[in-house]
């Protein structure tokens, strides 16, 4: 039988896990609560954590033509120097990531 474990109690608990390093089930067996609780608490605590990330840095851009660039191809240039290529058509949020971890 699962004991009754207060709200307050449950982002703790959560926390626990992550560090754990067992599964959701080992964890939620040893604890005696339900697994199906403890995978809420897991779910809403990575959600804030994602929420708290850092937020996205827009960088100024300069648009510019080339003769050498091609028509199918789309240039970034990180603000450290560093240029990448891509086709067009490029998954876009690729591309974001990609950016910002340049940009890093």
């Amino acid at each position: 039988m699962s004991k009754q474990v207060e709200k307050p109690e449950w982002a703790r608990i959560a926390e626990s896990f992550e560090a754990s390093g067992q599964t959701q089930r080992e964890f939620a067996l040893a604890r005696g609560v339900r697994l199906s609780t403890l995978q809420s608490w897991v779910y809403r605590r990575r959600r804030a954590a994602t929420a708290r990330a850092e937020p996205v840095r827009l960088l100024p851009v300069q648009v510019a033509t080339s003769p050498v660039a091609s028509e199918s191809m789309l240039e970034v240039m990180a603000a450290s120097g560093a240029r990448v290529r891509f086709a067009m058509g490029t998954d876009v949020g690729y591309v974001a990531q990609l950016v910002a971890a340049l940009g890093r």
